[in-house]
Order: C-alpha cells, then structure tokens, then sequence
C-alpha cells in the first residue's frame, strides 16, 4: 500500500466537496435558524467548511485546524484571496494534543463545530500502528477486559463528537458532522444517558458513496443546545424542511421511529413460553457443514464420505431464510449433542462411521478459537436445545433487510436446524406454528418490530429485538387472546417451558423434557 493511501486510512482522509459542504450550511441556516458568532473545524482538511462557513455565515469567525501541513498551506491559499481575511485562521494542529479548554474559554458568544471527522476504527489504526489515537479510556461504559484496557473497537468521529458535547455542556451552541448513520445513533444513545447533556439531535441521510466513493450509510448530524430533549428529528434528505420521523431513548433502548413505538408500546413484554433463539454455532463450517453426493455426502475439504443419518440434519441459513427457501435444502449439518454439555462419546456406539469422521478431523475442531469450546466435550456445539428438535419453527434472517417471517417444516422427515445467524421460535405442531406466525406476521407486530430496528445495521433484526413483543399482548390486540390461552397451557403441559429451556445446560432437564413429549 502506498504512503499516500496509507495516511488517508489512517487519518480517515475523505475530503468534502465543497456543493455538499454549501449545503449543509444552507440546511443550518434555513432549518435551524443557526447564525454563529464562532466556527470551529477541529479537523478541516482543505478546508471545505472553512470556506463555506465564511460564504455562508457573513458575521461569524472562523477557526479551523488541521494535521496536515499541506492542507494547512491549500487552505491559507483560499484565506489570502478573500476580502475579509481577518475573520479567518487556519492553523497547524493534532486534534488529540490540542488544549482545547484553553481555546474555547477564549471564545464568546454562540458556537457552532462544524466538520467532517475522521471516518476510521481504532481497530483499523492499531493495524497500522498509527499514532492518530486518543488516549485509552472507557468512554463507552464497557466492562470487563475492554473497559480495562480501552480496547473496544470504536469509530474516532464517535470519540471525537463526545468531546465536542463535553465542549458545549455548559453554553449556547450547535455541533454538525458528517458521520455515519452508526455513529449519531450511538452519541443520542450516550447523550440519552447523561445528565450533563442537554441537546437535541437532527439527522439528514447522506450518499457516501457519491459524495465519498465511501459504501456506508452516512448522514449530516446535528445537536443543538435549545431545547435537550435528547430526541433525535430524522429527515429523508438534505432537501427536506420537516423530519420524517423521531428516533429518540424508550424503556432503556433507543428506537428508531418514537410515534410509531408509542402507539404500539403496550405490545412489550417477555414471553415465557414462545423465546427467541438463535441457529447451531459450530465454528468449522468444512467438517461441520455437508453437502448431500449421491449416497453420501461431501464436506467443505471436498472430501465425499458416507455417515450414518441419525446426527445429520437439513440445514437452512440465513440466504435461504432471507428469500423464503424452505421447502428444500442444499446443505446438512452434523449435530452432536442434544443438549450443551451433553457428553459426545456416545457417538461411538450409536453412529460408529460418525464418529470415525470426527476423529479423523479432531485438529479442525480443536482449533476453534472461540473460548465456549473449552473444557466441554470434544466435537461440542452450541446453540443447541430441545427446541432445535421440534418439528414446526417460525424463522426470520438477522441480516436480511426485510420482516420476513418463514414458516418451516420438517424437511425428509427431519426437523430442519439452522445456522447462528438466524432467529427462530419452535413448535410441537403446525397447527400452534401456524396461529403464532400469524400474530407475528400482523399489521401491529410488525409497526411494533418496525419501530425499534435500524435497517443500516450489519445485523438490523436482533434476538433482543424479537424478544421485546409479547404474543401474549398482541393476542389480546388482535382479540385471539383464548386461543392464545390454549397454545400456552399446552406449552405447559407438554414440557417444562422453553424459558426454561433456554438455559438447559445439563442433562435433567433435557430428558425430563424428552420423557414429557413420549
């Protein structure tokens, strides 16, 4: 990699045109009536919103800073040619050793920051050992190891935006970046949890990839001082006078449409006997994973080997899920436990050529790195339950865009298992399978659902999510309640409850459970 592109990762070198840096000041002025005495661009590069602060905001000074020398010198170039120079400075400065308290007690008057920050990771920078950090701190509240050693991985503009609130906490002002969408969910969320922080935010969806060749989802962020309500205002684009929709801190979490999660609010709840779970996690997808070969199968080593069918199941992932393939399968999968924890050896007896196999690529399998291996069984699994074996199951793709719930059935009259990246509830039968997907497919499920998922997430449909709609509410807004009533008690009576469940760990509650269903 060359130098040049190497400081442009490192610094999250991407320069705004100067049209989009004209617009966002236009959206300033016209839509939140922001007239500044001050502007400061901590990181201005060449300047783009230098100058168009000055063209823009006819009375206020103008202070930018920036790393590098050269953008430094370009932007003095703009500065020396204007009439009204003297409102102007462009200075050499690391924003990560700058004493920025020293600058601003030297300042009056309302503040606007304005920029656009650095669009890279703290991991990305440690790749490359860049110096281009702040200083190690818990600034996100994590715990354990990461908060000891300030090693979660976060985006520096994240950082850099919370020093910019901490700077205006105590005075009339207004910050505006261009970020990722990511990134101003993640400061309304730090700001929703501060006493300190009164301010409300504005986002404005950019193109990243037209503005920046950059493939993210990116907007225009504002927070102003003026009335702290720490709601954020979502509007459709730069072009728009009046928010779409609220995004803004509910019952702990932030929620992406607030209208709509109010009118659906009493709709939440846990639901003890219908949970939320997650596909088979393996970690070794080439010994784990099967493609049925005539009268064998094939594994992702391009190995052809015939096992015994009682530990392989019809596997459906996340694409088949996501585009409604059900009713066939392309690959198995190999599960060798029941329950987690559950001893393996009986493998031996049971499925001899299985466990011949399993033998034979015991390094694949103990190189998983995960540390849930440790200590368990050899060739264990995790994800697993007696609800992984029930033949019915409601499933939905965590990374698919879309509130695409599938009903699945058995497949080569197996219950179908799925990968770690799907979400599922499970069912005894098809008749119960059925009366739950239609509650969950309803009009107010899904406005409930609608409300509380960012679509721009790499995963937007979370088992968190899932789990906050009771069945038990939405059959009581859909006037089915008695019917619920009845799949419930049968729930009951024919395990002992898939919360239960859900924390099944050894073997008495597996074969309570398995005796229960005989």
């Amino acid at each position: 990699m060359a130098t040049k592109s190497i400081n442009k990762w490192q610094y999250g070198d991407f320069q705004t045109p100067i049209n989009l840096a004209q617009k966002v000041v236009d959206v300033l002025k016209n839509n939140h009536n922001i007239n500044p005495d001050i502007v400061i661009e901590p990181t201005c590069g060449k300047g783009a919103f230098v100058k168009a602060a000055y063209e823009g905001f006819e009375h206020a000074n103008i202070l930018g800073f920036e790393i590098n020398k050269e953008y430094v010198n370009e932007a003095n170039l703009f500065i020396s040619a204007t009439s009204d120079s003297e409102r102007i400075s462009v200075k050499e400065a690391d924003f990560f050793s700058t004493d920025w308290n020293k600058i601003l007690l030297s300042l009056t008057g309302y503040v606007l920051i304005i920029g656009n920050p650095p669009w890279v990771t703290s991991s990305e920078l440690g790749i490359l050992n860049s110096k281009n950090l702040p200083e190690k701190s818990n600034f996100q509240n994590r715990k354990g190891i990461e908060a000891i050693t300030g090693s979660g991985n976060f985006d520096i503009s994240e950082w850099m935006l919370l020093q910019h609130i901490n700077w205006l906490s105590k005075r009339k002002g207004a910050v505006a970046f261009l970020c990722k969408y990511a990134v101003a969910r993640k400061v309304m969320k730090q700001i929703s949890k501060s006493a300190d922080h009164h301010f409300t935010g504005h986002i404005y969806p950019i193109d990243a990839k037209v503005n920046f060749n950059a493939s993210v989802e990116a907007c225009l962020f504002i927070l102003t001082t003026d009335n702290g309500s720490a709601n954020c205002e979502v509007y459709k684009n730069l072009d728009s006078s009046l928010p779409s929709h609220i995004i803004g801190e509910r019952d702990g979490f932030i929620v992406s449409d607030i209208d709509n999660y109010e009118k659906w609010r009493h709709l939440r709840g846990q639901d003890a006997r219908y949970i939320w779970r997650s596909g088979v996690k393996h970690d070794c997808s080439k010994i784990m994973e099967l493609l049925p070969e005539n009268e064998g199968y094939k594994n992702g080593l391009g190995e052809i080997i015939n096992l015994e069918r009682e530990y392989i199941y019809p596997l459906l992932k996340s694409s088949d899920i996501g585009n409604s393939r059900v009713n066939s399968y392309r690959k198995v999968v190999l599960i060798t436990q029941k329950y987690v924890g559950e001893e393996t050896s009986s493998i031996k007896n049971n499925a001899p050529r299985t466990w011949g196999y399993l033998h034979e690529h015991e390094g694949y399998l103990s190189r998983r790195k995960s540390s849930i291996y440790k200590n368990k069984p050899p060739f264990s699994v995790f994800g697993i339950g007696p609800y992984t074996f029930k033949d019915w199951k409601i499933a939905i793709s965590g990374f698919y865009k879309k509130l695409n719930f599938n009903l699945v059935s058995p497949l080569d009259s197996k219950a179908v298992a799925f990968d770690d990246t799907v979400n599922f509830l499970s069912f005894d039968s098809e008749d119960e399978a059925k009366f739950i997907h239609s509650l969950i497919i309803s009009k107010p499920a899904l406005e409930f659902f609608e409300s509380m998922i960012f679509w721009d997430e790499k995963r937007p449909i979370t088992i968190d999510i899932l789990r906050r709609l009771s069945l038990k509410e939405i059959s009581k807004e859909l006037d089915v309640l008695v019917q619920y009533e009845h799949w419930s008690e049968m729930q009951a009576s024919t395990s002992t409850g898939q919360l239960e469940l859900g924390i099944a760990e050894n073997r008495s509650t597996y074969e309570a459970v398995k005796a229960a269903n005989k």
